[in-house]
């Protein structure tokens, strides 16, 4: 059944969110999606506990049923270690390609609905409907909404409705699975309390570490505390943490546009037509860009390539891939894009990449055909990357592209390091 939090004042000593100008949030999120797609394509999974993701012992676990959650596996896991607690469960190794049809058809239906819809990850939506209850009321139009999903596409989603964002993402945790909750104005602070302090958007493991030493659990406990002390210990991440606690959130649904990407090109001082430059040039903006996803937690659903000629005549393809930001999935598409756009006997004046269709949702995605190794060696060398520049660690073949890159390569640091070859 679908539930609402109950009245209360609010608090004196924290802003009043009950003017008549509070906005209207709607977050909507589909329970284990990836788990989900697989039980509609095959509905004798049903009730039985799965684990998707890499299918050999060095596998990762990318998502997994509530009925494998039930005996402490969680995503990210190894999945040998998995299938140690879980012996029961059924591995599936992932299906990226049905998960981003799949997400495509519901993002297709609430952006129809909704007069603003964010896409913020592959799963997961929000939306400002606020301004809606003089014509129809937001809470009966968002679980009408979550009826329709579920109709045409046969997969459950949970929602939350509030007045920011934090709130209604906290609530649509709260409503799972497959359900609703209504946060009412004026109710957030009430409502967030007895939460442990976890369930805060931006608190990871070690900011709840750090907020349980200061003998901080739930979220009544940093209500109560002064947004001095807070921002003391956490630095400016703190008070807007605090402020979270407070259920106020100003943050806007930004509008979800297919057509954002990120892209980089390179034109040559010379003419060329040296596959082997062209290619080692295209790899390496290839990696450069896919750290760029990986970095603001993105990833991108098209890939497009464009190749300059020396008579200035101009062409590109694109293709469209399921969701991801590894450079092992990236470059060999890419590679083969360049293939067909380079003409023997003409030469390349430049050669440039973009990807599009980009949505939030880090890495996991990927996690289907990749072992523990290859996993942390991405988040290693991301960290090289972030502490001594986008070009300080890089493949042997990318070498040849010495200024790709949106920032000095070396900071005054040591040279580049060469990375494992992962293709």
């Amino acid at each position: 059944m679908d539930s609402s939090a109950t009245p209360f004042s609010t608090s004196p000593d924290v802003p009043d969110t009950t003017g008549r100008d509070s906005r209207s949030i709607l977050h909507m999120d589909l329970d284990t999606f990836f788990v989900s797609v697989e039980r509609r394509m095959d509905t004798r999974l049903e009730g039985r506990p799965i684990l998707i993701g890499g299918t050999g012992d060095r596998g990762v676990v990318a998502s997994c049923s509530y009925e494998a959650r039930s005996f402490g596996v969680h995503s990210g896991m190894a999945m040998k270690m998995a299938r140690r607690m879980c012996p029961e469960a059924i591995v599936i190794r992932g299906n990226s390609a049905a998960y981003s049809k799949q997400s495509e058809l519901v993002t297709s239906i609430v952006r129809e609905a909704v007069p603003v819809c964010e896409k913020s990850s592959i799963d997961e939506f929000y939306a400002d409907l606020t301004g809606m209850d003089r014509f129809f009321g937001c809470w009966q139009f968002s679980r009408e909404l979550r009826e329709r999903v579920i109709r045409e596409t046969g997969l459950p989603i949970s929602l939350g409705l509030s007045t920011s964002k934090t709130v209604a993402k906290v609530a649509t945790g709260e409503a799972k699975p497959n359900n609703a909750r209504n946060v009412s104005r004026g109710t957030e602070r009430h409502f967030l309390g007895p939460l442990s302090v976890r369930k805060i958007p931006m608190v990871g493991a070690e900011t709840y570490r750090t907020l349980r030493n200061l003998g901080i659990s739930t979220i009544q406990t940093l209500q109560n505390m002064p947004v001095e002390l807070i921002e003391q210990v956490l630095g400016k991440q703190g008070r807007a943490i605090w402020r979270k606690a407070q259920g106020l959130d100003d943050a806007p649904v930004v509008a979800y546009n297919e057509r954002k990407s990120i892209s980089t090109e390179r034109t040559f001082a010379k003419d060329t037509t040296d596959g082997e430059k062209l290619h080692a040039i295209m790899l390496a903006m290839v990696e450069n860009l896919a750290f760029q996803l990986r970095r603001g937690d993105k990833l991108s659903a098209c890939i497009t390539v464009k190749v300059r000629y020396a008579d200035f005549s101009t062409k590109s393809m694109q293709r469209r891939i399921p969701y991801t930001a590894a450079d092992h999935q990236l470059v060999p598409v890419a590679k083969d894009l360049l293939d067909q756009l380079i003409q023997k006997r003409v030469r390349i004046r430049l050669i440039g990449v973009r990807y599009s269709h980009l949505v939030g949702g880090g890495c996991q995605i990927n996690l289907f055909d990749d072992t523990e190794e290859r996993v942390k060696l991405y988040q290693a060398m991301d960290r090289i990357r972030l502490q001594y520049g986008d070009r300080s660690v890089v493949r042997a073949a990318g070498l040849e592209a010495r200024t790709i890159g949106r920032s000095n390569p070396f900071n005054g640091g040591p040279p580049p390091l060469l990375a494992h070859r992962h293709q």
